[in-house]
C-alpha cells in the first residue's frame, strides 16, 4: 500500500471521490491520499485487476474498484450514474488516466496522435462532463485534473502528449468558469518528472541506465533545450497526490481554474 504523510485530519470524511487511472503510480497515490483523509473512493482503471488489487489493500470498503475505459463516453456516463445510485453523490472527481506516446512530431503516426488525445483529453472531457452535470445540480463539488508541466513548456519528442495535456488544462479552466456559480471548483495539477511506470518506461525504451537517466533529468539537458530540476530530486507520486488532496479539500475552497505546478521548479514559472 502506498503511504502518505499523516495530516492528522479526516477532512474528507463523508465524501465520495472518483479517481481514474487509479491502478498504479499517481492514481494509486491519489486514492491513498483521499482515503487517508476519510473519503470513500471509487477507484477506476482500464486494468480491472490493478484496481481490484488496490482495493483489497483496504480492510473495509473504503475503496471500491471498477473497470473503466475513459475513452468510452457511454461507459463513463453509466459508471457515474451507477456510482451515484449505489454509493451516493460524488463530491470529488480526479482525472489521472493518461498515456504517453513519444516521438518526433514529424514521425508521429495518426494512431499515436489519436490514442493520446482519446485518453488524455477526450477521457477527461467524458468524466468531467458526467460529474459536473450532477455536481452543479447539487451546488457543490471539486474536479481535479492531473495534466503535466509539458502543457506549458515545449518538449522535444512529446508533441502529442504536451498538446493533449495543454488542451486538457484549458478545457478544465473553461469548465471551471462555467460551473463556478454553481459552487463547483475545477483545477489542474501539473507534475514534472515523477517516478512512475510511465517515466521508467521512457527511460527503459531508450536503452539508458535508469540511474543515469534520473541524474540527467535532475541536471537538465542543454542539447534537448530542457532545464533541470532546481530542487534536485524527481517527484514521488505522493508529492502529486498531496497537491490533489489539497485542491479537493475545503482548504482550497476559494481556488478554481488554477494550474498548480508540482515539478521542483523545473519550468521556472514566475
Amino acid at each position: 500500500m502506498i503511504s502518505v504523510p499523516d495530516t492528522g485530519t479526516a477532512e474528507l470524511t463523508g465524501r465520495l471521490a472518483l479517481v481514474t487511472g487509479a491502478g498504479r503510480g499517481i492514481g494509486a497515490a491519489v486514492v491513498a491520499a483521499l482515503a487517508g483523509r476519510g473519503a470513500r473512493v471509487l477507484a477506476t482503471d482500464l486494468d480491472a485487476g490493478a484496481v481490484s488489487k488496490l482495493a483489497a489493500e483496504y480492510a473495509d470498503d473504503r475503496v471500491v474498484a471498477r473497470a473503466l475505459d475513459v475513452t468510452d463516453s457511454a461507459a463513463v456516463d453509466a459508471l457515474v450514474a451507477d456510482a451515484e445510485a449505489t454509493l451516493g453523490p460524488l463530491d470529488i472527481a480526479v482525472n489521472v488516466a493518461g498515456i504517453l506516446r513519444s516521438s518526433p512530431a514529424v514521425d508521429l503516426t495518426d494512431d499515436d496522435w489519436a490514442a493520446t488525445f482519446a485518453v488524455n483529453t477526450h477521457g477527461v472531457f467524458h468524466v468531467s462532463r458526467a460529474v459536473a452535470r450532477r455536481m452543479t445540480a447539487r451546488g457543490r463539488g471539486s474536479v481535479v485534473t492531473v495534466a503535466s508541466n509539458a502543457a506549458g513548456v515545449p518538449r522535444a519528442g512529446m508533441a502529442a502528449y504536451a498538446a493533449s495535456k495543454a488542451a486538457t488544462a484549458m478545457f478544465t479552466k473553461c469548465l471551471g468558469l462555467e460551473v463556478a456559480a454553481h459552487g463547483v471548483r475545477c483545477n489542474t495539477v501539473c507534475p514534472g518528472s515523477t517516478l512512475t511506470d510511465m517515466q521508467r518506461g521512457m527511460w527503459e525504451s531508450s536503452g539508458v541506465d535508469v540511474a543515469a537517466a534520473q541524474r540527467s533529468v535532475i541536471d537538465g539537458d542543454l542539447a534537448a533545450h530542457r532545464t533541470g530540476i532546481p530542487l534536485g530530486r524527481i517527484a514521488d507520486p505522493t508529492d502529486i497526490a498531496e497537491a490533489v488532496a489539497f485542491l479537493a479539500s475545503d482548504r482550497a475552497r476559494h481556488i478554481t481554474m488554477h494550474d498548480l505546478y508540482v515539478d521542483g521548479g523545473a519550468t521556472l514559472r514566475a
